[in-house]
């Protein structure tokens, strides 16, 4: 099944912190946002609502991961 990746869902655990530094933390907020929107592009690339090459969409998922563990450091370091 086809879904999105809310950070919250995965890290339940974190989840008034993730709601404390979105609120408080610009440079935590513009990293959320980033992971948001490109979790969101690959949804609708899963959803062949938008078209890309597998390759891209491979690119996008390490790009999520990517942020995902930036997102994670963010939180175990807050």
């Amino acid at each position: 099944m086809i879904t999105k990746h809310p950070i919250y869902l995965d890290f339940p655990e974190y989840a008034d912190k993730i709601k404390d530094l979105y609120h408080n933390n610009d440079e935590f907020q513009v990293l959320l946002h980033s992971y948001t929107d490109l979790d969101e592009k690959i949804y609708k690339i899963e959803t062949d609502e938008e078209l890309a090459m597998d390759d891209e969409l491979s690119q996008l998922r390490k790009n999520r991961v990517f942020l995902k563990d930036e997102i994670v450091n963010f939180l175990k370091d807050s």
